[in-house]
């Protein structure tokens, strides 16, 4: 682990690989997992907003499921997050032509209807973000179902932090990044990280 300021950063950051294959995993990280999307407070109500913003571009059976818990609910643990069909894919998800599962605020977002991209749990993955009355924790989500981002990433030599650096500045800030870089170029010159 390593620390910046009041963050607290699992050294899997610099040391993994990672860059989204959605040609091969077909969005299932919308699709896959026991509850929704994990929900930061204030986003709750961005959700309530911007539902009449994504609702046309929501399926039935969202529709149904907004109908039954609202546009975001607490999932077992009580944490909040978004509500999904079925027990499957997350109710703010769509199907392009290719057949990949895509998040309609990101594509609100592209169609300049809303400057929310998509909420910062998704953006940031595969970061799981966990804040403690004196620290945050940063960590690196290993998942199965991004097998073939790892794949890639190593073939393209782009590290987790590398990969979501727009994610990573837009939620803490360019500086917060710039500190990143400079440990990553520290643990490399170290030979901390593995081979390139």
């Amino acid at each position: 682990m390593v620390q910046i300021d009041n963050k607290v950063i699992s050294l899997d950051l610099f040391k993994e690989y990672f860059v989204c294959d959605l040609d091969c995993c077909k969005g299932a990280c919308c699709v896959e997992g026991e509850s929704g999307a994990p929900l930061e407070d204030a986003e709750t109500d961005i959700l309530e907003n911007l539902f009449p913003v994504v609702k046309e571009m929501l399926s039935p059976a969202a529709l149904k499921e907004v109908d039954r818990t609202g546009v975001w609910e607490f999932d077992v643990d009580g944490d909040k997050v978004t509500p999904i069909i079925d027990g499957r894919e997350c109710i703010y998800s769509y199907y392009d032509s290719k057949g990949v599962c895509k998040c309609v605020f990101e594509k609100a977002y592209s169609e300049g209807k809303t400057d929310f991209r998509k909420p910062a749990s998704c953006y940031l993955y595969p970061l799981r973000i966990t804040k403690y009355s004196k620290f945050v924790a940063v960590n690196y989500h290993k998942w199965p179902v991004c097998d073939a981002a790892r794949i890639f990433g190593k073939k393209e030599k782009v590290r987790v932090y590398q990969f979501l650096k727009d994610p990573i500045v837009q939620y803490f800030g360019e500086d917060f990044y710039f500190e990143i870089e400079k440990v990553a170029k520290e643990l490399e010159k170290q030979q901390l990280l593995g081979c390139k």
